[in-house]
């Protein structure tokens, strides 16, 4: 029979504004006979205008209806569809949000009928219920046929809204329950002699163990066992082991109806790595010696489900006061900082932003700050004790332990996402927490979670949203109520006692909490508008403070900050509106003392924390061209020079705090993956600086003897580290001073006037004041420290000529003009050039000298009770071991290979690699050593403020280098063992190439 076009047209109207979004295949599903009755019945098409997805629940309907198995069951069905509202809406309902239910139903046709009753009993099941509903389930495939059904009538429940996501979960937990107590009995009932030897309990971990239950998740659990009466301890145990893994098996396998989910026993002690049961005794061992902090923080959601539960019990009353001891433990503070930061790394670039559990902002944020709050006040307030993340969450908005109004901000969002997150993974009946990407599927979701004008974008909007509160709330979750202990609150409002207060500080790793209350208290009380904005800075600043290896560091420097600069509005604007700057500067100031020193001597300098290339080296050039000009400003030498040392202090700042950012990194931008880049850049800016500021000083000391013009020409010459571009914070500038009389001048005056200019400037680098001093080390010249600190060029000529040793030639490689005449500086390097790149290379008695001189400065220099595996100067594997074997590769080569012929060392190993005078191998085996080696002695000085070759002795600032070469807390021995290693490697390449081994 054909349709008249104009009823067909209708028909497709009314479809489309019912939701259907393919009208021509609903109306073909219609006209199905199976459906042709009720083609027509308004109540069908507004039901199924209601459901997530029209066009699946319509698909569902006629494969159920199709699947009765006559006329009298299609009737009845129907009927009932048609009569009874509840189940019309409940099965419209689960037919249009999963696809995976639909099918099971359309293999077991008469499972419709789990939906008909509405009495109140049926509107919460618990346990009991559960157990009833699988009763008659006697072997495998039946228990999945009966799991299934059971859970067509949670889902249901919830698509329809009778139940709100706290409580869909906790019926997913108890039909777990059920299903486990089910498992074990087919279990036990298949090894009856088994069952007869043991007691096994157990214990829901997990999602289950806290009664918030995915509809697809792996069900956690810990085995417990113990023999029975007159049965040996082994043999029960192989007894219960095998029931457990019978009983894991009946859950996790695969056959025609599918599996009901995976069960998985890896939270227990020594994961799959320990036996699968143990006794009670041997479970209070484990977690008296050897257990994690994260093994206790899966405790909180121990709960005894099936076995034994007597036995169950036990085990969690075992355990329950080494969970809320676990704050005290010694690794606690580590491992929590470890723990804080967002395990994102392992999930595919491209799957970050749809990530619902792991993503910045999602689930996982959520329960984890909970269960860290639990831990750290959860031993004096068993109010809080709860293995669900929401009654937790309640409770520590009741107890004042979180911000009631930021419990309720992520209560919302919590619900939000688990929501989403059940929607995604109902469909079918998958574990996934991945947001899908196709429209179709994004339609659907939204529809279900109420959303009908523009599901998608309401969809996105409302996600983007939570997981932007859960992201803001999630760091300040720790930290605002410790603002709150302090501060003058609401009458009636919760806050923190000074005790509990504390006891957080000293989890998040603060060493003196008392003074640390005092600082907040500073920062936080009164009613300025600079107390508002730290009131609603410092819960952020507190993470990142936390983070690192020293809090009470960071905490307070930032009080002398603010003490120093609260009252000039640039700097709240700064960090209240430049989100980087805030974070610049808590890295800054917690990282170790160098920085901060340099900041609270000039604490104008944060600035550069906000700007978004102030922390970029500034070249030679630009420095030279502001202390040039400070210069021709200043009355007199010391003023002048004074400007230039505040010039290098900002500049050393500057220098520090982009490498102590560089090597932590922030939340929007990760740690420099390359770590010479990282030294190349400080040696670079440092070496430019020291430049800079002799060149400043050079002119200043010249301007104030003798006007616009010296009677000598007078350069200096860069040595060492600072002709090689690698000086670190704390190094001296190592020189050599030349001059040659200008035309008609007076040698003899000319040569004093060159030694005052010397001696000037090295009196007014030095002089007390509130910035760091420049030292000018001049022992390189000839003759050393016997010789005349400066000498003309034709002085050098003839001294190099006739009394020239092997390691002047060898100290030569790094010779640089740095400051004052270019032409002369390109002479003396004209004149030492034949020198430090001999014709042919060197004899093999020159060689043997070099060698013989390395092997005296190891024996004679290295500190007496130093480890040598441990300094990164003189140690094995270290700096000069690196040095002098590629500056005998430059003595050798250098008249021959024009790449040799550079004063910077990583250059030079380059440049012999390419040349072929060193294995590819060997030359990347020395680079990282040097590399290491430098950021070590970078590291020192961050840290302790002074300089050191090896590692520091005190625990927090070892762990504070730890931090800056990119090791996570907790971490320290590993750094230490991978130094060792990387420089035994290294000193193994030493002993072939320079010994010659």
């Amino acid at each position: 029979m054909t349709v008249p076009q104009g009823r067909r047209s209708s028909t497709f109207t009314r479809l489309l504004r019912h939701g259907f979004t393919d009208p021509s295949a609903a109306e073909r599903l219609l006209d199905d006979p199976a459906l042709s009755a009720l083609r027509d019945d308004p109540l069908l098409l507004d039901a199924l205008g209601a459901t997530a997805d029209p066009d699946l629940a319509l698909l569902g309907l006629v494969r159920l209806v199709e699947a009765q198995d006559d006329d009298l069951g299609r009737r009845e069905l129907l009927d009932t569809l048609v009569t009874a509202k509840p189940l019309r809406d409940r099965l419209l309902g689960v037919l249009g949000a999963s696809e995976a239910l639909a099918d099971h139903l359309a293999r077991h046709p008469l499972d419709w009928r789990a939906l008909v009753t509405y009495e109140s009993a049926d509107l919460h099941p618990g346990v009991e219920e559960f157990e009833r509903g699988l009763a008659d389930a006697a072997d495998p495939e039946s228990l999945r046929v009966a799991y299934r059904r059971c859970l067509l009538s949670i889902a249901a429940r919830d698509v329809c809204g009778t139940t709100d996501v706290a409580e869909a979960a906790a019926e997913l937990a108890d039909l777990a329950t059920a299903t486990l107590r089910a498992a074990l009995a087919q279990a036990r009932a298949a090894a009856p002699e088994d069952a007869a030897q043991c007691r096994l309990a157990v214990i829901a971990m997990g999602k289950c163990g806290g009664h918030e239950l995915n509809y697809v998740s792996d069900v956690d659990v810990i085995f417990v066992g113990e023999a029975t009466e007159g049965t040996d301890e082994d043999k029960a145990m192989r007894a219960a082991t095998r029931l457990a893994s019978h009983m894991m098996r009946i859950c996790s396998e695969t056959n025609a109806e599918g599996t009901i989910w995976p069960v998985d026993a890896n939270l227990r002690p020594e994961g799959r790595n320990g036996p699968l049961v143990r006794t009670l005794s041997s479970h209070l061992a484990y977690y008296q010696r050897w257990a994690k902090t994260w093994e206790f923080q899966a405790l909180l959601k121990a709960r005894p489900v099936a076995g034994d539960l007597a036995l169950g019990e036990e085990y969690v009353e075992a355990l329950a006061p080494l969970v809320w001891q676990a704050a005290e433990r010694e690794n606690f503070v580590p491992d929590v900082q470890k723990m804080r930061r967002r395990v994102v790394e392992n999930i595919p670039v491209g799957e970050v932003d749809r990530e619902l559990k792991l993503g910045p902002g999602g689930l996982r944020d959520v329960e984890f700050a909970v269960q860290m709050l639990q831990l750290v006040h959860g031993r004096s307030d068993r109010s809080i004790r709860s293995g669900s993340t929401l009654v937790a969450l309640q409770a520590l908005g009741a107890g004042g332990y979180v911000g009631r109004v930021d419990a309720a901000q992520l209560d919302d969002a919590y619900r939000f996402l688990r929501s989403l997150e059940h929607r995604i993974q109902l469909y079918k009946l998958r574990r996934t927490h991945l947001v899908p990407e196709d429209d179709a599927d994004l339609r659907r979701i939204g529809r279900s979670l109420g959303m009908r004008t523009e599901p998608i974008t309401e969809l996105g909007r409302a996600w983007k949203r939570h997981t932007s509160v859960v992201r803001r709330l999630h760091e300040k979750l720790f930290y605002r109520p410790l603002l709150d202990a302090v501060a003058q609150l609401a009458p009636g409002e919760a806050r923190l006692s000074t005790e509990a207060a504390r006891e957080r500080l000293v989890a998040l790793g603060y060493a003196d909490p008392s003074a640390a209350l005092r600082h907040l208290e500073a920062l936080a009380s009164g009613v300025t508008r600079k107390a508002a904005i730290q009131r609603t800075l410092l819960p952020v600043l507190l993470g990142w403070f936390a983070d690192s290896a020293d809090p009470d560091a960071g905490l307070l420097g930032f009080r002398k900050v603010s003490d120093a600069l609260g009252k000039t509005p640039w700097y709240l604007r700064l960090l209240r509106d430049e989100g980087a700057a805030a974070e610049n500067l808590a890295r800054v100031l917690s990282a170790g003392r160098l920085a901060p020193d340099l900041l609270l001597r000039a604490p104008e300098a944060v600035a550069l924390l906000g700007d978004q290339g102030g922390l970029e080296p500034r070249g030679r050039a630009h420095l030279e061209q502001e202390i040039l000009a400070a210069v021709r400003r200043a009355d007199g030498a010391e003023q002048a020079v004074t400007v230039a040392r505040g010039v290098r202090r900002r500049e050393m700042f500057r220098t520090a705090a982009g490498d102590l950012i560089g090597s932590y990194g922030t939340e929007d931008n990760p740690a420099e993956a390359d770590p010479g880049t990282l030294v190349d850049r400080v040696g670079d800016a440092v070496s430019d600086l020291t430049a800079a500021t002799l060149a400043g000083t050079l002119r200043a000391v010249v301007r104030e003897g003798w006007g616009d013009t010296l009677p000598t020409r007078f350069a200096v010459i860069g040595m060492g580290r600072f002709g090689g571009h690698e000086l670190s914070y704390g190094s001296d500038a190592d020189v050599l001073f030349v001059h040659e009389p200008r035309e008609g001048a007076d040698e003899q005056e000319a040569a004093k006037a060159a030694a005052k200019v010397v001696a000037e400037m090295r009196r007014l680098l030095q002089l007390p004041s509130a910035d760091p001093p420049l030292l000018i080390d001049a022992d390189l010249r000839p003759e050393g420290r016997s010789g005349p600190l400066v000498r003309t060029l034709r002085s050098y000529e003839a001294y190099y000529r006739r009394w020239s040793l092997v390691w002047e030639s060898q100290a030569l490689l790094r010779a640089e003009p740095v400051a004052g005449d270019e032409e002369l500086g390109r002479a003396f390097i004209g004149l030492v050039d034949p020198l430090r790149y001999p014709a042919e290379g060197l004899g093999e008695d020159a060689v043997r000298e070099i060698r013989r001189l390395k092997a005296r400065m190891e024996a004679e220099r290295m500190p007496r009770g130093a480890d040598p595996t441990l300094n990164a100067k003189l140690g094995r594997g270290g700096l000069s071991d690196v040095e002098w074997t590629v500056q005998l590769l430059q003595l050798e080569h250098g008249w021959a290979e024009p790449g040799l012929r550079t004063t910077r060392t990583r250059e030079a190993l380059a440049a012999a690699c390419a040349a072929e005078l060193i294995p590819t191998q060997d030359a990347a085996t020395l680079d990282e050593a040097w590399v290491l080696a430098a950021r070590v002695r970078n590291a020192v000085m961050l840290v302790r403020g002074r300089a050191g070759d090896t590692f520091p002795s005190d625990g927090r600032e070892l762990a504070a280098v730890a931090r800056y070469l990119g090791y996570d807390p907790g971490h320290v021995g590993e750094m230490l063992d991978d130094y060792r290693r990387i420089t035994r490697r290294a000193r193994a390449v030493v002993e072939e190439r320079f010994y010659g081994a």
